[in-house]
């Protein structure tokens, strides 16, 4: 005769309770720092704290970190900052879960970064930004970036990360073959007589840059659309460091962590900004935000009374921990220091970055278009899929969708439709009358920058039309 064996059952509520109190104790403690120094005065950051997924629950929080390093003025590096974190939120669906949300990230990123551009550039602006955007949700780190501003990761254990690409076409050989395959040249400047000086650039327009957000007067080659990487850390922690160009140029990774280390997030930026003054000097607005991911300390038993006091956090981060300290068993059940890639994709092509392939197929909304969240009405989307502006109708299984304006857009930055225009030379020496289709040019303070050049002189009754630091090389 078989016994049943007794159950104890807990109520779903103490279920819960016990759920949101252990995913508070585990979720880390983030300390952050920031330094600049300004030179031109188009570097911008954004910081929010805390900020709720589900507003009121008191759990369900993650924290932004944005860094824009504008070109050409602020207006682009001001718009994003103000923008870029709504529009990203907006391409989430409401009702998901933690895992969910974290999972819709890489995705809604990508539209909220094509979304701040479309919108920016119908603002008639000619400035441009390239945008490091980072999201913590508990040990889960979200990079997305456009331009050449990085973000690296340290671990705990000392593993560096790097968690943003460079797209200077100077250094991205995938980038140069992309603007090439999709009809724009890639050169360095050509002073006349076959001499080349500078970085590599693209042309029309002459940016260094590959990706940004704005420069509407370069063309299509430039795109929107971000890198994405996420990763997730152990709780060992680890320190984040995003910074401008100003930085990197002067500053290797491993030189960036080494001069700071053992120092509070606050200190470890400043002393970072020093270090690039000293090795370059201020060539260029340098900004820096450092960010600890920590483990929650726990408060000591009241007996018996603690050795020691005070935290010495930071003596003990960021450096590899002796393996003679721990027992065989407690080995066995300690979490190992590694960080794990939960996602990354570098495409520039938007069909793929928001194809249905990824996870939550269904966090598009049937009739919403995918980029900028608008109402598209049955028969009018149009498959992201889709050939052509006038290819596609709106069918559930070729999902998601686009509005008709943003998949004007999506095919003007896959290479699909070039705009028309005269493809200018640059020439340093003044044109004869005779000369058809050549400009006179104002180089902009350095030619080693990232500026592009202004026209000053027209011939043959061409019609071109003065941008106030605005980029030449295209004129239609």
């Amino acid at each position: 005769m078989s016994t049943r064996s007794e159950h104890h059952t807990v109520p779903l509520s103490v279920l819960l309770k016990r759920e949101l109190a252990n995913e508070k104790i585990e979720r880390p403690e983030l300390i952050h720092g920031q330094a600049s120094q300004s030179k031109k005065g188009e570097d911008f950051t954004l910081i929010k704290t805390e900020c709720q997924r589900m507003v009121g629950d008191g759990v369900s929080t993650y924290s932004v970190f944005g860094l824009f390093d504008g070109h050409n003025g602020s207006a682009a590096a001001i718009y994003s900052k103000e923008n870029l974190l709504n529009n990203v939120l907006s391409a989430i669906p409401l009702d998901l879960n933690r895992d969910e949300w974290i999972a819709a990230l890489p995705r809604a990123l990508v539209a909220g970064f094509v979304k701040t551009d479309k919108d920016f550039q119908e603002r008639a602006q000619m400035s441009g930004t390239t945008v490091t955007f980072v999201i913590i949700e508990g040990w889960v780190v979200t990079v997305a970036s456009v331009g050449d501003s990085r973000c690296i990761l340290e671990a705990a254990e000392g593993g560096i990360y790097y968690l943003s690409a460079d797209h200077r076409l100077d250094c991205n050989e995938e980038e140069r073959s992309r603007i090439t395959a999709s009809g724009g040249e890639v050169g360095r400047l050509n002073t006349g007589g076959g001499a080349e000086i500078g970085p590599l650039r693209c042309w029309p327009g002459g940016l260094c840059l590959s990706r940004s957000i704005g420069d509407r007067d370069v063309g299509e080659y430039i795109v929107p659309v971000p890198y994405v990487k996420q990763v997730k850390l152990s709780t060992s922690g680890g320190r984040l460091i995003i910074s401008s160009d100003g930085v990197w140029d002067a500053l290797t990774a491993e030189a960036a962590l080494d001069c700071c280390r053992s120092m509070s997030a606050d200190a470890a930026a400043t002393q970072i900004v020093k270090e690039s003054l000293h090795a370059k000097g201020l060539r260029d607005d340098t900004t820096c935000i450092v960010i600890d991911i920590l483990p929650q300390e726990k408060p000591p038993a009241p007996l018996p009374p603690p050795k020691k006091q005070g935290k010495g956090v930071f003596k003990s981060m960021f450096r590899k921990k002796s393996t003679e300290s721990t027992s065989y068993v407690d080995k066995e059940y300690i979490e190992p220091d590694v960080v794990e890639e939960l996602f990354e994709e570098g495409s520039a092509m938007l069909s793929e970055r928001l194809d249905t392939k990824y996870p939550l197929c269904n966090m598009f909304r049937l009739f919403t278009c995918a980029v900028c969240q608008v109402e598209v009405k049955p028969g009018e989307g149009i498959s992201i899929h889709a050939g052509s502006c006038n290819a596609g109708k709106l069918r559930p299984w070729d999902g998601p969708f686009l509005c008709l304006s943003c998949q004007e857009k999506k095919e003007a930055m896959e290479g699909k439709r070039h705009s028309a225009g005269i493809v200018v030379e640059v020439n340093s020496q003044q044109p004869s009358t005779e000369d058809s289709g050549y400009t006179m040019l104002a180089f902009s303070e350095d030619l080693f920058s990232d500026f592009r050049f202004r026209v000053i002189k027209t011939v043959q009754n061409q019609t071109f039309t003065e941008k106030k630091g605005g980029y030449c090389g295209r004129i239609g």
